[in-house]
Order: structure tokens, then sequence, then C-alpha cells
């Protein structure tokens, strides 16, 4: 069996994962990359898809398609980006949902390790609303009413971080009375606090914010570290003495654990690039997203973080994983 020494052999061999090639990471992308979207078209992950898509089909000369492989809270995606070839042209487009599952499944179909976070591309807080005609101006107020008052909240499903974070308040407050009404979305969720059909609901804020604006629901409660200038009289759920929730539901981009470090490297700096012009803010701010960017070795410790305190919450809650 012939060896292949010195840097030459070791350049030879990981060839394919264009890993010694400087050129190679400075040409990235030479084709077409898609991004696989772990959840339906119109939602905060795909609208956020689409910004981040179009702003790299611009900078990088190359065709971005966008892939909407929705199912299993985002594991069916996940699945398939972790056995792609890891050549930084099949990027994973997840939520909040990647650290969730980790704990909310038995199985989710990959080992984290399959996976790596390239950033974080944009957050947008949890937004606790009712419908206009309560009486209660403040998610407190909810709390503190007559627990005779059979009350109920909706959310986006079972083990979503809205539902997580509104059961963890909810519970610190000794209010684990209110029931729990998931739905297929935030939308049908919001909808049913409109109708009259359920006391509140818990989703994000980018699936929320236009209902408030308008009038057609009442914002009691964000769970951010300050209020947002898009809803600028919803107060925290610190300030009403609810807890430190500083909760959220972000959008992240992955690629297959052995990528190569120069393509992760190269990926996570154009989109850095673009989180900071303000063309990009501006259209992540009008659907209620903060931009944030990060290094890649931030991106992988918050994604870490944020899957032990989710992991936590679902034990302390008692869902039983699937």
């Amino acid at each position: 069996m012939i060896m292949l020494k010195g840097a030459f052999g070791a350049c030879f061999a990981a060839a394919a994962l264009l890993a010694c090639s400087p050129v190679a990471a400075q040409d990235f992308p030479t084709r077409a990359v898609h991004l696989h979207v772990g959840f339906a078209p119109g939602g905060p992950a795909d609208i956020v898809a689409r910004i981040i898509g179009q702003k790299l089909n611009e900078r990088w000369k190359q065709p971005v398609v966008i892939e909407n492989r929705g199912g299993a809270g985002g594991n069916i995606a996940a699945s398939a980006i972790a056995k792609a070839e890891p050549n930084g042209l099949a990027i994973l487009v997840s939520t909040s949902a990647f650290a969730v599952n980790q704990t909310l499944y038995k199985a989710p179909g990959y080992a984290p390790d399959d996976l790596r976070a390239v950033v974080i591309v944009a957050t947008t807080p949890n937004l606790i609303i009712g419908a206009p005609t309560l009486r209660a101006k403040t998610l407190r107020d909810v709390l503190d009413a007559e627990r005779s008052e059979k009350m109920t909240f909706g959310t986006a499903g079972v083990g979503t971080t809205p539902h997580l974070s509104a059961e963890r308040i909810f519970r610190a407050a000794a209010r684990g009375d209110i029931a729990h009404v998931p739905f297929t979305g935030a939308g049908p969720a919001i909808q049913a606090v409109i109708g009259g059909h359920i006391t509140l609901a818990s989703v994000a804020m980018s699936a929320g914010v236009g209902s408030v604006q308008a009038g057609q629901v009442k914002g009691l409660a964000i769970t951010s570290g300050k209020r947002v200038p898009a809803l600028p009289d919803v107060p925290t759920a610190r300030e009403l003495g609810l807890g430190d929730a500083d909760d959220s539901t972000w959008v992240a981009l992955f690629v297959p654990g052995r990528t190569p470090e120069t393509i992760i490297d190269k990926i996570n700096t154009d989109v850095n690039a673009i989180l900071k012009d303000p063309t990009t803010i501006e259209q992540l701010d009008k659907i209620g997203f903060l931009p944030v960017g990060d290094r890649r070795s931030e991106a992988e410790e918050f994604v870490r973080a944020e899957t032990k305190k989710w992991g936590s919450i679902i034990k302390t809650i008692g869902i039983e994983p699937n």
C-alpha cells in the first residue's frame, strides 16, 4: 500500500473536501448553493432564508436555491443535510427547534456532531398575546386573575420555544393550571385568540407583531431583555416580575459536520457582511427579527448552550420525548 506523506500527501487526500486549497475557499461557491429550510414556506425561517439567500446570490454570483423540507420539527431537513456532501453547497436553515429537538426526540435522525453551526442569522423574542377585549393590560394582570376562571393558551405546537417559554413563565408564577392548546402553526393560534376560542397565545414576535400593531390582539408580555421598538408599549416578562426569561426564536445556518473549515469560515464571513447591510437590517426588522451575526465558534457555543437550556426546561415541564 502506497502511503502519501508530507504536506503534498495530506493535501491530496483532502482534495475532495476542498480543505487544502486556499483558492477553493476564496472562489467558493463555483456552482449553485441550496438552502434547505426545515419548515413550510411562509414561516419565519423561510422568510429569513429568502432574505439571506437573495443577498448571497448577489454576493456569490451563483444561484442560491431555497428548498423547503418541512416535517418533524425540522428533523427531516436536518437529517438530510447531515448526510449531504460536505462541500458547503447544501446548507441547512433551522431554528431554535434544532436545540429543542435534541431532547424532544429520542431519535431525531442525526447526531449533534453530524451538523455544525455556521452563524446565527437572526432572532425574535417570544410574544404573549390576548384578545383585545381582555380586561387585563399585561400578563401579570392575567396571572393575578381569579383562578376560578379557566384559561387556556395556544402555541404553534408542543415543544416550540414559545410553548416552552410560556410554560416556564406560568409555572414560575404558580399558574400551571393554564391549559396548553397546540395548533398547527402560529397563525391558527393567533386566529383562535382573535375569535375568543382561547385566552392567550404564545408566539414568535415575528408572527404576532402585525396583529398587535393592527389592534387585533393585545400584547401582554415579551420575552426579551428589553422592550423592542416595534412594540414599545409591550412590557418584558422581567419588568412584570415574571423571572429573567430572555427567550427567543432564532434562525441559524448549519452544514454537514465534515465540511472544511475554510468553507465554513467563508460562509460565516459573507453572511456576517450581509447582516451589516442596512437593507438587510431593514428587511429583517419589518418581519420582527433582529440580525445577529457572530464568529463560527460563538455560533457553536450558542447552540450548545441553547440545547442545554431547552433540554432542562423540557425535563422540568415533564414532556416525554417522541
